[in-house]
């Protein structure tokens, strides 16, 4: 009997050391299939904040008739934060003081035709670029 005592004991040993790998091996996740999980999560997460951006999109969109009302002519900055914006309105334009937390109406005028505006002129750097362009 003692002779297979030894035996059994290393076989016993040897089994609980192999059984103890292969659940540590278990309870670690390979590294792949974490960051593969993680990646699809991430793509879930994006592609539903798409969706219910666009979703708000189309819930917020003036439709009908009051959707031509109103636009913004022109705008321009007075101040680090105010605005003077002229803003058509059926055939009127009202030029308007914008603030944060505050609009002004500053004035009143019949509806105008728009000039075009002058050509941009080219910087002097330009020119001179272009005179030595050819030299080249």
């Amino acid at each position: 009997m003692r002779k297979f005592v030894l035996p059994a004991l290393i076989l016993a040993q040897a089994a609980t050391g192999a059984w103890a790998q292969t659940a540590t091996q278990a309870a670690q996740p390979a590294l792949g299939s974490g960051l593969g999980q993680m990646l699809l999560g991430l793509g879930g997460v994006l592609a539903l904040l798409v969706a219910s951006l666009w979703l708000l999109k189309r819930l917020t969109a003036v439709r009908g008739p009051a959707s031509g009302m109103m636009r913004v002519v022109a705008a321009t900055a007075v101040g680090g934060r105010e605005r003077v914006v002229i803003v058509e309105v059926g055939s009127t334009w009202l030029v308007l003081g914008v603030a944060p937390g505050r609009v002004s109406a500053l004035a009143e005028i019949p509806r105008q035709a728009l000039a075009e505006p002058p050509p941009a002129a080219a910087p002097a750097t330009a020119d001179w670029l272009q005179r030595f362009m050819p030299r080249r």
